[in-house]
């Protein structure tokens, strides 16, 4: 009886020693893996600022007036895509674990939408020829406010989607002022909805963050003016972006 209570003794023995030997890795584990985490306490962070480098894809959508089908001269008007570039500020408020807001502001993009023209009856006295690019440049003060949603996060590594929407200030517009040689004149106000889907890398003292967005305008931009033969063939123009950003953010 007394062997028997001194075999059970020891097996307890070693089940408490295994216990607090699994208890003291898990420790380990857990310390070395918080040790292997760039910037551990960043999830904690109420608010945080960040920086984008931008760059931009644009082109128009067209909308042709009813009299472009009576005009004799322009046959076709196609959008290019053009690329830009730009620079932001970004300011993030976490909600809770899987939420965040954010407002982009300023969000400065020099973009270039341009539009090629066919012609049937080009004058050679004003430099015509059957094709014509005509180049719409836009500089553009933006603030687009979107709600993310992130995923756990892995390691050094995180995905998220957002959605929202922008409003865009044309500092290149004056559709009053415009030469009547440039054709096409825009509005100063814009407004749109974006979506897109970005991945955070935490590095030792910053996050970089490579984002796609697709970014939409809701608002005719065109300033139509009926006595331009350019213009008058044109009833919307609508603002259409692919952006890719470089976001780094601590």
């Amino acid at each position: 009886m007394y062997n028997l209570l001194r075999q059970k003794n020891r097996q307890l023995n070693r089940w408490a020693a295994g216990l607090l030997l699994l208890i003291a890795s898990q420790q380990q584990v857990s310390a070395q893996l918080r040790d292997y985490l760039n910037l551990p306490d960043h999830d904690s962070k109420k608010y945080y600022l960040g920086i984008g480098l931008i760059y931009n894809n644009a082109r128009f959508q067209v909308s042709q007036h009813p009299s472009f089908l009576s005009n004799d001269s322009v046959m076709v008007v196609e959008p290019e895509n053009t690329g830009g570039f730009g620079l932001a500020g970004m300011h993030t408020l976490r909600l809770s674990p899987r939420f965040e807001i954010r407002a982009i502001f300023p969000q400065l993009l020099f973009a270039y939408k341009n539009l090629t023209y066919h012609i049937k009856y080009p004058d050679p006295s004003k430099d015509e020829t059957a094709i014509m690019s005509k180049k719409v440049e836009s500089f553009l003060l933006g603030i687009p406010i979107h709600l993310k949603f992130r995923s756990d996060r892995i390691g050094n590594f995180r995905v998220y989607m957002f959605g929202g929407g922008k409003i865009e200030y044309d500092l290149a517009s004056n559709s009053t002022a415009r030469k009547a040689e440039d054709l096409v004149k825009l509005k100063k106000f814009d407004y749109g909805v974006e979506a897109g889907v970005g991945f955070n890398f935490y590095f030792p003292v910053f996050i970089l963050s490579p984002e796609i967005k697709i970014s939409n305008g809701l608002g005719n931009i065109h300033s139509r003016d009926p006595d331009l033969k350019y213009s008058s063939a044109i009833d919307k123009l609508n603002s259409r972006m692919i952006i890719f950003s470089l976001i780094f953010e601590g």
